[in-house]
C-alpha cells in the first residue's frame, strides 16, 4: 500500500487503486501519523492533535476507536493492511518507508541526485484539506523548505520555470540568483537586471543589501561575463508529468540510438519525449523538430535544418558536416504523416554522425531495422485521477477528489481509457458539471469534449480533432476495417473481425493486413503477445468508428453481419463445450461475453431464442445462472425446461408445466438433455423421486442415440440417487461407468462431476484420505474450469471430510469458502450444502444456538422449494440440539417426523439416523431399553446397504448408547440391542413413555 502527502493526502493499493479513508477524524489521524514519517506518537499527543482544548469524554478510548476504524479501512482495500498501523510502548506508528511515503522517497531521490523524479512527486500543497491543523504547520513548512531546496538544485543544470517560485519567496537569495541566470541566458537581459534591482530595493528597505555573490552575477550580466550554456529549443514544462516517472527512467536508461515513442493520440508520446530529452545529458544540445506542419516529404530535410540553424539543400549534405563531430539529441515529432521521408532522413543522419541520437514520437513506427519501439500505455487508473484532479483542480479551485466522489471520478477515467488528453479535456468541464453529470454525458463524448485549451495545437483541443487527426492519415481500406471493427464490444478474435469486416472494398483474406496496419497506427491495440491475438479499440476511438459507420449508410448492416457471426460462434461452441476442447471455447466465450450479448439485443427473436439455448450450457458451467434466466424468455419447451432448471438452483420451486412440457420438444436429444437436466437439479435440492424418473428416462434415449456424454451425465446422476434408495453396489458401478466415459471424452467438466461420486463413496466407506485426494482434484479441476458452483461444492466436500477427522476449524473455513462462492453466483443449493455443513461443525463443537439457527434456515428453505422430503437431516440435527438441551418432548417430537419423513423417501440411511435421534430421545426421557432396541434396529439398516457408520461420525450414537447403557447394565442393553437388530428397517416405534410429548399415538 501507498500513502502520499505531498500533495492532497492519498492512499493507494500495491495495483494502484484509490483507497477510501471515511471520517474526516480519521483521515487526520492517518495524516498526523503520516507526518511522523513512521516514528511513533504517543496517544496523548495523538489525542490533543485531534480534538484540542475540546477532548470527548474519554480522549484515549475514543482514540483507539479512530485506529480501529483506520485499519478497517486499510485491511479491506488490502489484505494486511491493517497491520501497517502498529502499536507499541512509544505510541502508534505507521509502517512506511520510501517505497510506500512520498515524502521519504523524495528525500532518496534528492540524496541520488535525481531532483526532476523527486520534484515530480508533488501533487500540489502538502496535505491541504488539513491547513488548519496546528500541528501539521511546522511538518509541511520543512517538507516545503525541502521541496524548494531541491528545486534550486535542479535548476542549476536544468530548464526550470522558477518565475513561480520567485513570486512565493522574493527574498530567496539563491532562488534569484538561478533565476536571473535563467533570464540571462533565455536572451532576457534587461529583466535579469530587472529582477535584482527589485530584490535590492526590498532589501534596502529593511536595511540590508544582496549579498556579495548575488552582486557579483548581477556584475557579471551587466559585462555580459556569463558562461554559455549548451543550446536548446526545448520548451520548459509548465505542469507537472503524471504517472510515468517509471517511463521516463527506463527511457533514460536506454542505449539506443533511435527510440521511437508510439502510441495512439493523445497517450502522451509529446510530453514523455520531452521530459526525457530534458533529463539526458547530451554535450551538444538538444533539439525539438515540430514535424506535425510539415505538409510534403521534400520538406522534411529543410525542417531539421531550420531547427539546427543550418543553411541546407535538397540532398541533405549540409545537415549532415553541421553535425559530424558533435553530440546531439533529436528530438522528432510527430512523425506518422510523414514516416517514409523521416525514416530516411534518420538512416542516413544515424549512419553519418556517429554522436547523434534521435528520439521519435509517432502513431507507427519508422520502420528501421535498429530502432527501439516503446510503445506508451495509457495512464493507470491511479495516475489518471491524480492528472484529473490536477487539472479539475486548476479549472475550479478548491476541487479535491474526496471518498464521496472519488468513484465517480474513478469511472471517468476508465471511461476515457486513461488517455492523458481525453483525461485532461474532460478535468476542465467539472466547472461547469461536476463529476456526476460529466460522468452521465460522456456518451456524448465528442460534444461534450469539444473545448480545450486555447496554447494546445488544434489537434489537440477537443477530443474529435485528436481521433480526426489520426483518421485523415488512412486509406480507404484502413477506414472501412476500423469503422466496421467499432461494432464490437471488449474486442474480437482474428475471425470475427474477418467475418464482420469484409466485402464492400475490402476482401476477406486482406482484413488481417489492414487490422494489422492499424495496430502499427495505434489506433487498434492488440495487447497479446502469445497465443490467440484479440484486437480492441479504445473506447473513444470505437464511438468515433460508430459514427463514421453511420455516415456511411452501414451500420444496421454491420451490426447484423456482427449478431449473425456471434449466432454461429454460440452454435458451434455448444457441442464443443461438451468434448475434449472445453476449455478452450470457454475462454472463447469469456473473451466475446460482450459481444454475445450485443448480438443478443439485435437478433430478431427467433435468432435471440437460438443464442439462449445455444448459451445456456455456457452459462451453467459459468454459474451465471441469474444472466441465463433473465435470457430465457423464448416460450418453446426447450427453453422453458431449462429455465424452469436455473430457477430451482436460485432457489425458487420446479414449474411442473415444465417438466411435462418436455414430451413436447421434437429433438430426442434436446429432450434427452432436457430431461437430464432437471433431473440433475431436482436431485440437488433433494427431490429424489422426480430427478430419479427424469434421469432414468434421459439415460435410456443417450443409450439408444449413442449420445456417450449424455450417458455418462446421467450415471453420474444415478450415484446420488442410488444412495438415496440404499443401493450402494448400483451406486458404485454408475460412479465408474460415468468416470471412465468422461475420461475417454476428455470432457474436464464431467471428470469434475464424477469425481463428486468417487469421493463421496470413498467417504461413506471411511477412507478419508482418498475421499479428500478425489476432492482436491476435483476443486482443482473446478477452478480451472472457473465453475463456481462446482468449486462451492467442493469446498463443501472437503470440509465434509475435515468434519469427519474432528478439524473443526478447517471445516468451519472451508464451508464458509463454500457459501461465499455459491452466493456471489447465485447458486442457492450450494449455498444450502455449505451451510448444512457449517451447521454440523458448529453442533458437533457445542455451539447449540448457532447449530440451530443454521438448520432453522436450513428447513425454512426446504420448504420454499417444496422439497420437505430433503429435510431429513434438518430434522435428525434439530432433535440432536433440542436432546443435548435436554429438552426431550421437542427432540422425540422432531426426531418422529424426520423418522416418518424417512420411512417416506425408503433410504436406510436416513431411516438409521431417524431411529437413532428417537433412541436419543427415549434415552434423556428414561426410556432405555427402547432406545438400545432402535440402536440394534438403526445399526442393521445401515449395515443392510454396506454403509455403516464412519467413525467420525458416531459421536451422536456412542453418547445415546453410553447412556442407555448406564441405565440398563452391560446385559439387558445387548439383550435389547439384539432384538432391535433383528427387527432392523422393520421395527416399529409406539406410542412416548413421555407423557406430555407432542409426538403422535399409535405408531409412525
Amino acid at each position: 500500500m501507498r500513502f502520499g502527502v505531498l500533495g492532497p493526502l492519498g492512499v493507494w493499493t500495491a495495483g494502484g487503486e484509490a483507497v477510501r479513508v471515511p471520517e474526516a477524524k480519521v483521515r487526520l489521524l492517518l495524516a498526523d501519523l503520516l507526518a511522523h514519517e513512521g516514528r511513533p506518537v504517543s496517544a496523548d499527543r495523538l489525542a490533543f492533535d485531534l480534538w484540542g482544548d475540546e477532548p470527548p469524554g474519554n480522549p484515549v478510548n475514543t482514540l483507539q476507536t479512530k485506529v480501529s476504524q483506520l485499519r478497517r479501512a486499510l485491511e479491506a482495500a488490502e489484505p494486511g493492511g491493517r497491520e501497517l498501523v502498529a502499536h507499541g510502548p512509544a505510541g502508534y506508528a505507521l509502517r512506511v518507508d520510501s517505497s510506500t511515503l512520498d515524502v521519504l522517497r523524495f528525500r532518496e531521490l534528492v540524496a541520488a541526485g535525481r531532483f526532476g523524479e523527486a520534484l515530480a512527486l508533488w501533487r500540489g500543497e502538502p496535505l491541504a484539506e488539513f491547513a488548519d491543523a496546528p500541528f501539521l504547520a511546522p511538518v509541511v513548512a520543512r517538507w516545503a523548505g525541502e521541496r524548494l531546496a531541491a528545486l534550486e538544485e535542479f535548476a542549476e543544470s536544468g530548464d526550470v520555470d522558477l518565475a513561480p517560485e520567485v513570486a512565493r519567496h522574493p527574498l530567496r537569495e539563491r532562488l534569484r540568483g538561478l533565476h536571473m541566470r535563467a533570464l540571462y541566458r533565455a536572451g532576457r537581459q534587461v529583466e535579469a537586471l530587472a529582477s535584482y534591482a527589485e530584490l535590492r530595493r526590498m532589501l534596502v528597505e529593511q536595511g540590508l543589501e544582496p549579498g556579495p555573490e548575488l552582486a557579483e552575477l548581477h556584475r557579471a550580466i551587466l559585462n555580459h561575463e556569463l558562461a554559455p550554456v549548451a543550446r536548446t529549443n526545448l520548451p520548459v514544462a509548465v505542469t507537472g508529468l503524471v504517472g510515468r516517472d517509471q517511463a521516463v527512467r527506463d527511457l533514460c536508461e536506454l542505449r539506443s540510438r533511435l527510440v521511437t515513442l508510439t502510441g495512439p493520440g493523445g497517450v502522451g508520446k509529446t510530453s514523455l519525449a520531452l521530459e526525457v530529452a530534458r533529463r539526458l545529458p547530451v554535450p551538444d544540445g538538444v533539439w525539438l523538430v515540430e514535424l506535425a506542419g510539415v505538409g510534403r516529404a521534400e520538406q522534411v530535410v529543410s525542417a531539421v535544418a531550420d531547427v539546427l540553424g543550418v543553411r541546407e539543400d535538397a540532398s541533405g549534405t549540409a545537415l549532415v558536416e553541421a553535425l559530424r563531430g558533435r553530440e546531439v539529441l533529436l528530438v522528432l515529432d510527430n512523425c506518422e504523416r510523414l514516416v517514409e521521408p523521416v525514416a530516411e532522413l534518420v538512416s542516413r543522419l544515424l549512419r553519418a554522425v556517429p554522436g547523434l541520437r534521435v528520439l521519435a514520437t509517432s502513431q507507427e513506427p519508422l520502420g528501421l531495422a535498429f530502432e527501439t519501439v516503446w510503445a506508451v500505455p495509457p495512464l493507470d487508473l491511479a495516475s489518471a485521477v491524480t492528472l484529473f484532479a490536477a487539472r479539475a483542480a486548476a479549472a475550479a479551485p478548491g476541487f479535491t477528489v474526496t471518498p464521496d466522489n472519488a468513484p465517480v471520478v474513478e469511472a471517468i477515467c476508465r471511461r476515457l481509457d486513461g488517455l492523458p488528453l481525453a483525461v485532461e479535456l474532460a478535468a476542465t468541464r467539472v466547472r461547469g458539471l461536476g463529476v456526476t453529470a460529466l460522468l452521465d454525458r460522456l456518451d456524448d463524448r465528442f460534444r461534450l469534449l469539444a473545448t480545450g485549451h486555447r496554447d494546445a495545437p488544434a489537434r489537440q483541443r477537443t477530443l474529435r480533432a485528436m481521433i480526426d487527426w489520426s483518421w485523415d492519415l488512412l486509406g480507404d481500406a484502413e477506414r472501412i476495417v476500423l469503422r466496421r471493427l467499432s461494432v464490437h464490444v471488449d474486442g474480437c478474435a482474428p475471425d470475427a473481425a474477418e467475418a464482420v469486416c469484409a466485402g464492400g472494398g475490402v476482401a476477406a483474406d486482406e482484413v488481417l493486413d489492414v487490422v494489422t496496419r492499424l495496430v502499427d497506427r495505434s489506433l487498434v491495440v492488440a495487447p497479446e503477445h502469445t497465443g490467440q491475438p484479440r484486437f480492441r479499440l479504445l473506447e473513444s476511438v470505437a464511438d468515433y468508428g460508430r459514427e463514421r459507420l453511420r455516415e456511411a449508410g452501414e451500420f444496421e448492416e454491420v451490426r447484423a453481419r456482427h449478431a449473425a457471426f456471434y449466432l454461429g460462434l454460440a452454435e458451434r461452441a455448444d457441442p464443443e463445450l461438451r468434448a475434449s476442447g472445453q476449455l478452450a471455447w470457454l475462454d472463447r466465450l469469456d473473451a466475446d461475453t460482450a459481444n454475445l450479448r450485443a448480438a443478443h439485443d439485435a437478433l430478431d427473436p427467433a435468432g435471440a431464442a437460438r443464442l439462449t439455448r445455444a448459451s445456456t450450457w455456457y452459462w451453467f458451467l459459468r454459474g451465471r445462472l441469474r444472466e441465463g434466466r433473465r435470457l430465457m424468455t423464448a416460450p418453446d419447451p426447450v427453453t422453458a425446461a431449462w429455465r424452469a432448471g436455473f430457477g430451482v438452483l436460485l432457489g425458487e420451486a420446479a414449474e411442473p408445466s415444465a417438466i411435462t412440457g418436455t414430451a413436447g420438444i421434437e429433438d430426442r436429444r434436446e429432450r434427452a438433455r432436457a430431461r437430464w437436466f432437471l433431473g440433475y437439479v431436482l436431485s440437488t435440492v433433494g427431490d429424489m423421486p422426480s430427478g430419479e424418473e427424469l434421469t432414468d428416462r434421459a439415460l435410456a434415449a443417450f443409450e439408444e442415440l449413442g449420445d456417450r456424454w449424455g450417458v455418462a451425465a446421467a450415471h453420474s446422476d444415478r450415484v446420488s440417487q442410488a444412495l438415496a434408495r440404499g443401493r450402494v453396489d448400483e451406486a458404485r458401478a454408475s460412479a465408474a461407468r460415468a468416470d471412465e466415459l468422461f475420461v475417454a471424452l476428455g470432457e474436464r467438466w464431467g471428470q469434475l462431476k464424477a469425481s463428486f461420486g468417487l469421493g463421496m463413496l470413498a467417504q461413506l466407506a471411511g477412507d478419508h484420505e482418498r475421499a479428500e485426494a478425489v476432492h482436491r482434484d476435483g476443486l482443482r479441476v473446478a477452478e480451472e474450469l472457473r465453475s463456481w458452483p462446482e468449486v462451492s461444492y467442493k469446498l463443501s466436500w472437503l470440509g465434509r471430510v475435515a468434519l469427519l477427522r474432528g478439524d473443526y476449524a478447517q471445516a468451519r473455513e472451508l464451508h464458509e469458502r463454500a457459501r461465499r462462492a455459491a452466493a456471489e453466483h447465485g447458486f442457492s443449493p450450494g449455498e444450502v450444502y455449505a451451510e448444512t455443513g457449517l451447521a454440523l461443525g458448529a453442533r458437533r463443537e457445542g455451539r447449540l444456538d448457532e447449530a440451530e439457527a443454521h438448520w432453522e434456515r436450513l428447513r425454512s428453505w426446504h420448504r420454499q422449494v417444496g422439497f420437505e422430503a430433503g429435510a431429513t437431516l434438518v430434522l435428525a440435527e434439530l432433535g440432536f440440539v433440542a436432546e443435548q438441551r435436554g429438552d426431550a418432548a421437542r427432540a422425540l417430537e422432531l426426531q418422529s417426523e424426520g423418522l416418518a419423513l424417512a420411512r417416506q423417501v425408503g433410504d436406510p440411511r436416513a431411516i438409521a439416523l431417524a431411529l437413532e435421534g428417537v433412541a436419543g430421545a427415549l434415552a434423556l426421557a428414561g426410556d432405555a431399553e427402547a432406545a438400545a432396541r432402535l440402536l440394534g434396529a438403526a445399526t442393521a439398516a445401515r449395515a443392510s446397504v454396506g454403509v455403516p457408520l464412519p467413525a467420525g461420525e458416531r459421536g451422536d450414537v456412542d453418547r445415546i448408547a453410553a447412556a442407555a447403557r448406564a441405565a440398563l447394565g452391560p446385559e439387558s442393553y445387548a439383550a435389547a440391542f439384539t432384538t432391535g437388530h433383528a427387527e432392523g428397517l422393520h421395527t416399529r416405534v409406539s406410542k412416548s413413555v413421555i407423557q406430555n410429548s407432542p409426538a403422535s399415538a399409535g405408531e409412525f
